[in-house]
């Protein structure tokens, strides 16, 4: 194991080899500062930190250490559009364009929520060289997506929309709701019920943030085609990502900060049709229109063949470990978050060593694997 690295936390009885899993991670040195948690059946039942919050591992992680969860912030949005659909008749079948006009533009008039929320769009990112600060001004970025013309038919196909899935999903619920996507998460959810997450992270909250080790090679995405350059290869795919302004926004896609604990937590409404500590979400519907794949076959933009529900993705390729019935979500250099409504069963795997794997990262396969063993 590195040196001077402790595992701090809790495993229940019975969990040993889950402890011995994350140990064993650090034995490996693939870990700088990492935590994991599972949840089975409303109890928590491992909890568990250990490393370095800073580069030059002076500072612990502890339990009041938060992470960015990148992608793995998407399922937790997924929730909230779901919440926010509830006010519509037609649900995920409305056209965004009837939420927000603007949205019509270049033929797009007939896309409904469903299909932004399931990487349908054809928006993957901006073929046209933009300035990168773009994206840390969601209102301008969602108005400049809105004018775009789409990269494929809308609904014949999907590709991963990375960054842009965010700030559509974001504007549509502040279209229908008057309220941004990260103000429900934290009026409504994480502040009531003490769940340390947030999307929109206020810089008093900062110095809790550890710092991330950047992937040392890009993830293996096969032949660049256009979509793909879009989404991940050029100079303006992305902005800085981890500055203070970067925090601070909400990027319903990719900035959610929490403990894995937290993530857990929140994940855990996939287990139990829309549940999150004793509160109802939405209507046992709304959650069957959440979760139902709406996609199923070869990925426009990763190089795989994706299942995605709205916004929510399906375990067919076994990334989430042995659970057939996985919903969860991977996030950018190895988070992931797991639940297995037929186990009752939820696991979120969070750290600051990035790695280049796409989905499916091993640190966090092991771990489910070595959960999905015990029980």
């Amino acid at each position: 194991m590195q040196a001077n690295v402790q595992i701090n936390g809790f495993t229940a009885p019975g969990f040993e080899a889950v402890h011995e899993s994350f140990a064993d991670n650090f034995a490996r040195s693939e870990e700088h500062g990492a935590g994991f948690a599972v949840i089975l059946d409303g109890e928590v039942i491992v909890d568990l930190h250990g490393g370095w919050v800073d580069r030059a591992a002076t500072r612990p992680w502890d339990a009041g250490t938060i992470v960015p969860v990148y992608s793995a912030t998407k399922g937790i949005s997924a929730l909230i559009l779901a919440m926010a659909i509830e006010a519509l008749p037609a649900g995920y079948d409305t056209p965004v364009a009837e939420v927000w006009p603007e949205f019509a533009a270049h033929g797009k008039e007939a896309v409904t929520i469903g299909e932004v929320a399931s990487h349908q769009a054809g928006l993957p990112g901006f073929t046209s060289e933009i300035d990168p600060a773009l994206w840390l001004d969601p209102p301008a970025c969602a108005a400049a997506l809105a004018g775009l013309a789409p990269m494929w038919p809308p609904g014949s196909a999907h590709g991963y929309h990375p960054l842009t899935w965010g700030y559509l999903v974001g504007e549509i619920v502040a279209r229908i709701t008057g309220r941004t996507l990260g103000t429900i998460l934290r009026e409504d959810i994480t502040s009531p019920l003490g769940i340390d997450f947030r999307i929109g992270l206020p810089a008093t909250e900062h110095a809790r943030v550890a710092d991330m080790l950047r992937p040392k090679a890009l993830a293996p995405l096969g032949e660049i085609t256009p979509p793909r350059r879009a989404a991940f290869l050029t100079k303006w795919s992305a902005p800085d990502r981890g500055g203070a302004i970067w925090r601070e926004i909400e990027i319903p896609s990719a900035n959610g900060h929490g403990t894995a604990s937290a993530v857990a937590t929140l994940y855990n409404a996939y287990a139990t049709t829309g549940l999150i500590g004793g509160k109802r979400l939405m209507r046992p519907g709304s959650f069957a229109a959440l979760t139902t794949p709406r996609t199923d076959g070869p990925d426009l933009v990763l190089p795989m063949t994706t299942r995605f529900g709205a916004g929510i993705m399906h375990n067919n390729l076994k990334a989430f470990g042995p659970f057939d019935d996985g919903l969860g979500h991977c996030g950018w250099g190895g988070s992931l978050a797991i639940a297995s409504p037929s186990r009752g069963l939820t696991c979120a795997y969070v750290m600051n060593r990035q790695s280049s794997s796409l989905v499916g990262d091993p640190r966090a396969v092991r771990l489910a694997e070595a959960v999905a063993g015990c029980l």
